[in-house]
C-alpha cells in the first residue's frame, strides 16, 4: 500500500517483482536481469519499484491477486480506485535485460497520456483546493473569538464523555469475555473428565494374563507408551475407550494404526473383536 501511494503521488507506474526462492530460474534472473545497471537505472527513473517473496504474506497475496503462474514474474500496475490496482503488463518466465527494457519502454509510452492527464487533473484539484482554503480562512477569521472558544470547549467535553463511555464499554466487554472463556474452559474440562470416567468404568477390571487375553501396547505422538490387557473377544472400540479414558490426547478425532502390517482401525473396524482383527495375542498400536 505504501508503494502504491508513492506511485500515485509521483504519477508513476508501479513495477512489481514476485520472487520464488525455489524456482531454478530465479537466481540467474536476479543476477543478470534485475541487477543489470541499465535496467535498474531505467526502473528507478521511471517507476516506483516493489518486490516481495511469495513465501511472505504480502508477496503471496500479490501473487494470488495477479494470478502469477510462471516465475520469475514481473508486472506493471497502476493505482486504481477503491485501493485496487489495474494490471497493465505482466512478464512471466526468464527475460534478458534487453527484453525487459523493451517491454517496460513500450508500457511507459502507452501509459504516458494517462499519467499526464492524471498529473494535470491533480494540479487543478490542488489549485481549486487552495482557493477554497483561502476563502475558508477569510471566513473563519471573521468569526467571533468567543464562538470558537465555546465550540472548542463543547467539542472537548463531548470527546471526553465519548472516551469515558468507550473505555467503560471495553472494560465490561473484556470482563465478560474473561468470565465467558473461564466458564467455557471449566465446562469443557468437566465434560472431558466425565467422559474419561465413563470410558474407564465401561472397561471394567483389567483381566489377568491368559490364553484368551490380548496384550495391547499404545504409543502416543509424544512418545508415551501405555499397556493394558483385554479379553480377546473385546471389541476394538474398547481400545478406543481405553485411550479416551487416559486423557493423553489433545484431539478428539483420531485413528489407531498398526505398523506391521500397516492397518488403520477406523470407524468401520471398531465393531470387530481383537481376535477377529488379528490383534491377538498381542498388538502394538499408534
Amino acid at each position: 500500500m505504501d508503494a502504491l501511494q508513492r506511485s500515485r503521488n509521483a504519477f508513476k507506474l508501479l513495477f512489481v517483482y514476485l520472487h520464488s526462492p525455489d524456482h531454478p530460474d530465479s537466481p540467474v534472473f536476479c543476477e543478470r536481469t534485475l541487477c543489470s545497471q541499465a535496467l535498474a537505472a531505467f526502473v528507478n527513473e521511471n517507476f516506483v519499484a516493489w518486490g516481495g517473496s511469495i513465501r511472505a504474506s504480502e508477496g503471496f497475496k500479490m501473487s494470488n491477486s495477479l494470478k502469477a503462474s510462471r516465475f520469475p514474474f514481473c508486472a506493471v500496475v497502476m493505482p486504481a480506485t477503491n485501493q485496487r490496482i489495474a494490471l497493465l503488463q505482466q512478464v512471466e518466465g526468464p527475460k534478458s535485460p534487453e527484453e525487459m527494457l523493451t517491454i517496460l519502454q513500450r508500457v511507459l509510452e502507452e501509459s504516458a497520456p494517462v499519467l499526464v492527464a492524471a498529473r494535470l487533473d491533480a494540479e487543478e484539484r490542488r489549485n481549486n483546493m487552495r482557493l477554497r482554503e483561502e476563502q475558508d480562512a477569510a471566513y473563519r477569521a471573521a468569526l467571533e473569538a468567543d464562538q470558537a472558544r465555546e465550540r472548542q470547549r463543547r467539542e472537548e467535553q463531548e470527546r471526553l464523555e465519548r472516551e469515558a463511555a468507550e473505555a467503560e464499554r471495553k472494560r465490561k466487554e473484556e470482563e465478560e469475555a474473561r468470565e465467558r472463556a473461564a466458564r467455557e474452559a471449566a465446562e469443557k474440562e468437566a465434560a472431558r473428565a466425565r467422559m474419561r470416567q465413563e470410558k474407564a468404568l465401561s472397561l471394567g477390571d483389567e483381566p489377568e494374563k491368559g490364553p484368551n487375553v490380548t496384550q495391547v501396547l499404545v504409543r502416543f505422538p509424544t512418545g508415551e507408551r501405555k499397556e493394558r490387557r483385554f479379553h480377546s473377544t473385546a471389541l476394538i472400540q474398547a481400545v478406543y475407550d481405553y485411550v479416551d479414558s487416559l486423557g493423553c490426547l489433545e484431539v478428539e478425532d483420531y485413528n489407531l494404526v498398526s505398523n506391521f502390517p500397516r492397518v488403520t482401525y477406523g470407524t468401520e473396524k471398531r465393531s470387530l473383536t481383537l481376535k477377529e482383527a488379528g490383534l491377538h495375542p498381542q498388538a502394538s498400536l499408534f
